[in-house]
């Protein structure tokens, strides 16, 4: 609890015993879907139980579960990923249901670079109305070789139509890459999350796909990739200082570019949308500055509490809070920029209002 109100963290992924990519890794290798899953309860448990211990460890009550992102396969045959998705989306279900009140599902989506994203709905319809999931996951590049079309055109239509009619929050998370520029990168899918969450947040933010669902709502993760690193006019500097009332937009200087010297140019028109209800960013990220500078460009209004507990942050401390490095609400405590107001907004408020599928008593 924070403040009385439950800590809510939307990126977590699933913890599971070595038998579940065992399976993964028969079924890529005997190319025989079917076979049913049964982890055995003690390896189980014990993941599960290790896993819990860390959620309390950082005070988190209620966590988001996905599948590891690494191991969807999107890039194999459709046979192969949709037998492995449905597997993957029953032991999410299965853990939500042994736990109620400390996981809810986040849905694994049948992707793969052979197939619109058309099929992918019944999917996420049998997640949301069979097994009570709160969202789905959404791989922007399920072919990891960036032939897939942005997420601003028509080709990811039929997902966002129905992810607004069964008020399905999409959480944008990358995979892996097969870019063989990039293979000499240790875990050089954390490259390819950079990547693409900031291909996504700029497609997004630059067309019309909120004016056409209206109701649909994004959270991108990783803080939405990269940062921005120049201003426009009309920016605001600091949507932390915005959110308490304080004016800080950029306005022009009357100067031109250095190649335009002299030149008569006429500026395009920046149109700017309100996505203040449908494109958020999380806060999993675990270099301080990084997260810190994420919160001044996006505004805690904006930002999702996310950790991805455990994971990739949790065997490093972080010398300032001397907790480990995934341990985000003591980074959070630790700003003295954030009010304990903002500090709600971005554990509880948020998530509640981004996943309105997600319902507990204790609310």
């Amino acid at each position: 609890m924070y403040k009385g109100k439950l800590v809510i963290d939307m990126h977590g992924h699933l913890s599971t015993p070595p038998h579940f990519r065992a399976h993964a890794l028969n079924l890529v290798a005997l190319r025989t879907p079917g076979d049913a899953l049964l982890l055995p309860e003690a390896a189980m448990k014990a993941a599960q139980d290790r896993h819990l211990k860390m959620l309390d460890e950082r005070n988190i009550d209620v966590q988001f579960i996905s599948p590891r992102p690494v191991a969807m396969l999107h890039w194999e045959r459709p046979f192969i990923v949709h037998d492995w998705t449905k597997v993957t989306n029953n032991i999410i279900a299965d853990n939500c249901r042994a736990y109620p009140k400390r996981f809810a599902g986040i849905a694994q989506l049948p992707q793969t670079r052979f197939e619109g994203c058309a099929h992918c709905v019944a999917e996420m319809r049998r997640c949301v109305e069979e097994l009570g999931f709160v969202g789905a996951l959404v791989n922007p590049d399920p072919g990891a070789d960036g032939q897939t079309p942005g997420m601003d055109d028509a080709y990811w239509y039929p997902l966002y139509e129905a992810a607004e009619k069964l008020n399905c929050t999409l959480v944008v998370h990358p995979s892996i890459s097969r870019d063989p520029r990039i293979e000499k990168i240790p875990h050089s899918y954390q490259f390819n999350n950079l990547s693409e969450e900031t291909l996504a947040t700029m497609l997004l933010e630059n067309s019309d796909v909120f004016e056409r669902f209206p109701k649909l709502r994004i959270v991108i993760c990783h803080c939405g990739g990269a940062l921005r690193r120049l201003l426009e006019a009309d920016d605001q500097v600091d949507a932390v200082a915005a959110a308490h009332g304080r004016d800080n937009r950029v306005t022009k200087s009357g100067q031109q570019a250095g190649g335009q010297v002299g030149l008569a140019t006429k500026e395009k028109d920046v149109i700017r949308r309100d996505l203040s209800q449908n494109l958020f960013f999380d806060t999993c990220a675990y270099d301080p500055y990084l997260l810190s500078g994420a919160i001044h460009q996006r505004g805690p209004d904006r930002m999702v509490f996310g950790t991805e507990v455990p994971g990739s942050g949790s065997a490093l401390l972080n010398p300032q809070t001397n907790k480990p490095s995934d341990d985000v609400l003591a980074m959070l405590e630790s700003f003295d920029f954030l009010t304990d107001d903002d500090r709600l907004k971005i554990v509880h408020d948020n998530p509640r209002r981004m996943f309105p599928l997600f319902q507990d008593s204790r609310l």
